[in-house]
Parts: C-alpha cells; sequence; structure tokens
C-alpha cells in the first residue's frame, strides 16, 4: 500500500481539500486514457496521480482565495 507522508506535499500551501480533488481529478484521467487505450495498469490510479503529484509531474493549482488560508 502506497502511504506517503503528506506534510512534504502539503508544504506548498496547498490544502488538503485541493489535494484530493486533483488526486481524484489526474486518477480519473488516468483511468480513462488506460480504457481507451486497452493497457491494463498495474497500479491503481489514485497511487499513479498521488505519485505525479509528489515527483512534480503534475500540479495543483488552487484559487486564490483558499491560497491565504
Amino acid at each position: 500500500m502506497f502511504n506517503p507522508d503528506l506534510r512534504n506535499v502539503l508544504k506548498g500551501h496547498v490544502s488538503r481539500y485541493s489535494l484530493v480533488t486533483a488526486v481524484a481529478k489526474r486518477a480519473r484521467e488516468i483511468a480513462a486514457d488506460a480504457e481507451e487505450n486497452g493497457e491494463i495498469l498495474d497500479d491503481k490510479p489514485v497511487s499513479i496521480a498521488l505519485d505525479e503529484i509528489i515527483t512534480g509531474k503534475y500540479t495543483v493549482e488552487e484559487p486564490d482565495e483558499i491560497k491565504n488560508i
């Protein structure tokens, strides 16, 4: 099970809500692309999406209203 330390991910002033929303959105994109191309994923789409966010391949952009909270 992939269980990263979220403190490192949240250091960039990303709220947990924004992180969860971004991971879910990216996971749906990954799953849809895999299904469209007939690929079988070795890992779960959520794990792949979270790994992409942690490594910086996919960035989370927050609205200005919640950046300063």
